[in-house]
């Protein structure tokens, strides 16, 4: 019998020593975080492995499963505990070591493991730990399968059998890297910043472009766990200036920024302007409708609206659907509806057969994009860029909200925005003409300027997100409305970043 984890040890004391610690709150809508030793220890991590096996066993799945882990100083430690509780419970392991995420799951078709738990925490500070965890490739967990895993682990509900099993996977990595680079090399000369912020991906990302052919000029891709410089996050303002920075100084065609497992892209064009994802998104929608006519995309509710008004993209016969943040959202979208691709503003991109199998590759994402700077050899990224029609965006902002009542507090700024569109009450001046609700709301005036508040999936805060049509002014004023409303609740915090 396993004893039943705890929800509150001290480090150093004998309890820690001899039960598992888990704080119930890692478990999120469609992975797992936490902060390693104050949250969970190594114990708690190997009953995690335990409630993993027993899933996958109570799933019907064939009990075959990748592992593997990001670099930092402790990944190694906390995957040998959680691989000790998959294997308790009949899981036999396939370890690919030091890997990306998107590596992870292609070992699920390279391997033929329908199972997957890689050990990340992503672009998270340094301290936290987490696990992304899929039964049914190239789908990952989601609310279902995490709610029923969060039961199976805080109630030590563990089926525990004979048949557990463990092999290491010797030089993997190359290939994951031959699968991505058996194609023809970009003819285009391209001159590519790959910012890696001392993440995972400096290990693979510099190597796999210079293979295709580009003139590659390596940012941060020395491996280090500590992070010197800024977090490894396509989203952080800080690690987008330092691209653009660099971009300007050698005189690039682009900058590519990877997060922290290498699932996530950014980009910053060669004028050294950082373009969000969301129009990244929409370059590649556009660049992709022209070969593949009268697809389909799917595009979370933080992403800008030209995809849904963009004329180049009617043209095309493109289709998009505004569907929930979150990766493997999202991803189980894309499936769903058999879209050519899925854009997240976070930087997950998700492309379908024939580009790719339907799982978020940070370094897919920056061949797609040099592919199609390839297929207009005439234009450069600016070029590309300038032809959008103008909008003015924030970045995607977080203010602080614990864990046990950011959703609560979601729920409550969805229900007043529908009282004040149901009593005809305007905001920032303009009519509310759609609220969209699958995740949090997204406020639309009759002007097309938008704003966003929803409950981050995997930290205590809330998101916020704005976009004009119209005018920085406009956006401006949007962020102050949904802001105001945002502060009628006392558990909401300062931000992160602001506008």
């Amino acid at each position: 019998m396993f004893p039943k984890p705890q929800v509150a040890l001290s480090p150093n004391t004998y309890e820690y020593e001899s039960f598992p610690l888990v704080k119930p709150t890692g478990f999120r809508e469609y992975d797992a975080r936490w902060l390693f030793e104050q949250e969970i220890n190594l114990m708690g991590v190997q009953a995690l492995g335990m409630g993993i096996g027993t899933l996958i066993h109570e799933m019907g799945v064939r009990p075959d499963l990748v592992t593997g882990h990001d670099f930092r100083g402790y990944s190694s430690s906390i995957k040998y505990a959680l691989v000790s509780g998959m294997m308790a419970a009949g899981l036999r392991v396939k370890d690919i070591g030091l890997a990306l995420s998107p590596m992870a799951y292609f070992g699920q078709f390279a391997l033929d493991c329908p199972a997957v738990a890689m050990v990340t925490a992503s672009h998270n500070d340094n301290g936290w730990t987490g696990v992304k965890m899929g039964a049914n490739r190239p789908l990952t967990f989601g609310p279902e399968e995490m709610g029923r895993l969060k039961d199976i682990v805080m109630n030590a509900a563990f089926r525990l059998r004979e048949g557990g099993s463990y092999a290491f996977v010797e030089n993997f990595p190359a290939r994951y890297i031959a699968d991505l680079t058996d194609r023809p090399r970009i003819k285009r000369r391209l001159k590519v910043v790959a910012a890696c912020g001392n993440g995972t991906a400096g290990a693979f990302a510099p190597h796999v472009l210079t293979k295709l052919g580009c003139d590659v000029i390596p940012l941060d891709a020395d491996l280090d766990h500590t992070f010197p410089r800024y977090n490894p996050n396509p989203e952080d303002m800080k690690m987008l200036h330092a691209i653009a920075d660099k971009v300007r100084e050698t005189g690039a065609d682009i900058g590519l920024g990877f997060d922290g497992d290498g699932d996530r892209c950014g980009v910053v064009d060669n004028d050294g302007e950082e373009i969000f994802a969301d129009k990244i998104g929409v370059m590649l929608a556009r660049d992709l409708s022209k070969l593949h006519p009268n697809a389909t995309f799917v595009v979370d509710v933080k992403s800008t609206g030209l995809f849904a008004s963009d004329a180049a993209l009617q043209a095309y016969g493109a289709k998009t659907d505004y569907w929930k943040t979150g990766h493997s959202y999202i991803k189980r979208r894309v499936t769903e509806l058999s879209a050519l691709a899925g854009f997240e503003k976070s930087g997950h991109f998700f492309f379908n057969a024939p580009i790719g199998r339907g799982y978020d590759d940070g370094i897919l994402t920056a061949i797609a994009v040099c592919d199609m700077l390839d297929r207009n050899l005439d234009k450069s990224m600016a070029d590309l860029y300038r032809e959008l029609p103008k909008t003015w965006g924030s970045p995607t902002m977080a203010a602080k909200c614990a864990d046990e009542v950011k959703y609560e507090v979601a729920e409550r700024v969805v229900q007043r925005f529908t009282a004040m569109r149901g009593a005809e009450q305007k905001i920032g001046g303009h009519a509310i003409r759609e609220l969209v609700t699958v995740n949090g709301v997204r406020v639309v005036t009759d002007d097309g300027t938008w704003g966003l508040v929803r409950a981050s999936s995997n930290k205590p805060e809330l998101v916020v997100v704005v976009e004009s049509p119209v005018s920085e002014m406009r956006m401006r004023e949007m962020f102050k409305a949904v802001d105001d409303i945002l502060r009628e609740n006392p558990e909401v915090g300062v931000y992160n970043q602001t506008i």
